[in-house]
């Protein structure tokens, strides 16, 4: 074997290809052809002198060489990156790419505007903003922090418990006058309800009551929708009664234009959360942004502490 051969290039490739389970995939996220992650993978190998990837038409599977071998080079990689990020940025300004998942309401009202922040106050790091409401695989998609709103399994990822996002009762004041306002829980029943099709259970309200009590109601509605930004606009088109978030709904609130329903029933409060990817908080930059991103998310309507 020619350890000079063994390059830090061949080595993300190879990597990233087992991360993502597609050549075409890393190519693409690279910028560079199919065929020069093919050829990566060829020069590594050769270079190494044994099989690491079993390739089919429909997967790549490791080999028991290839399965040693990833969890070496992917802890070489972090240690090179966490080094030369020490060095680079020990007398200047720092500089690198922090990517960030996002569930994508809460990213486009507010999460967005903080990354400005960040980036007016450190000029040299690049921000890459994802917005999904998907669990994806942080390490598959080369992510570094996500943002995520509800209760999550056990995994290797770090959890930062940000708070709980308080949930709300709300319609628009013109739906209200045409259609007459809830008086208690059980009138919900016979008014359409916008609900969210990615949200198990959303045909069921679960209500806590001044008393302590909780109550159940069965709701349902001609709309469906699986994105935040088009339940608050539904919301605001009258179309019916919501479960919100009270971030998602603020400006809504604060203008008028949709009012607090059965404002003593409230829905049980959501898990706020930031994940990072093991490793990747010892890198000043990535730990600079989930600070930002803390400080920010906190401040949020609606968001009450851990």
């Amino acid at each position: 074997m020619d350890r000079s051969d063994v390059t830090l290039e061949r080595m993300r490739s190879f990597v990233r290809v087992v991360e993502r389970g597609s050549l075409s995939a890393v190519a693409r996220e690279q910028g560079v052809g199919q065929s020069t992650v093919s050829r990566h993978m060829a020069e590594l190998e050769a270079a190494l002198g044994a099989t690491l990837l079993n390739r089919t038409t429909r997967r790549i599977i490791l080999t028991d060489e290839g399965r040693r071998f990833h969890a070496e080079a992917r802890t070489i990689l972090r240690m090179v990156e966490e080094a030369t990020d020490g060095v680079r940025n020990a007398g200047g300004d720092l500089t690198g790419t922090v990517r960030v998942s996002c569930t994508a309401a809460l990213g486009v009202r507010h999460v967005c505007r903080a990354l400005f922040a960040f980036q007016d106050r450190y000029p040299g790091i690049n921000v890459d903003l994802s917005l999904t409401d998907e669990r994806i695989d942080l390490v598959r998609e080369a992510m570094d922090v996500a943002i995520r709103l509800g209760p999550l399994p056990e995994s290797s990822l770090q959890r930062k418990a940000v708070g709980r996002s308080r949930r709300i009762l709300v319609a628009s004041r013109r739906y209200l006058a045409d259609h007459g306002r809830p008086e208690r829980p059980d009138d919900l029943s016979r008014h359409p309800t916008i609900r969210m099709s990615n949200v198990a259970g959303s045909d069921t309200l679960c209500l806590y009551g001044p008393d302590g009590t909780t109550t159940r109601v069965l709701v349902g509605g001609r709309l469906l929708v699986d994105h935040g930004l088009a339940a608050a606009e539904t919301l605001a088109q009258g179309r019916g009664i919501a479960t919100a978030h009270v971030w998602l709904v603020d400006d809504l609130l604060a203008a008028g234009a949709i009012d607090h329903v059965l404002p003593d029933y409230v829905p049980e409060p959501v898990p706020l959360s930031i994940l990072v990817v093991p490793g990747r908080i010892r890198i000043r930059r990535v730990r600079l942004v989930v600070d930002a991103l803390v400080a920010a998310l906190t401040e949020l309507p609606g968001i009450d502490g851990p």
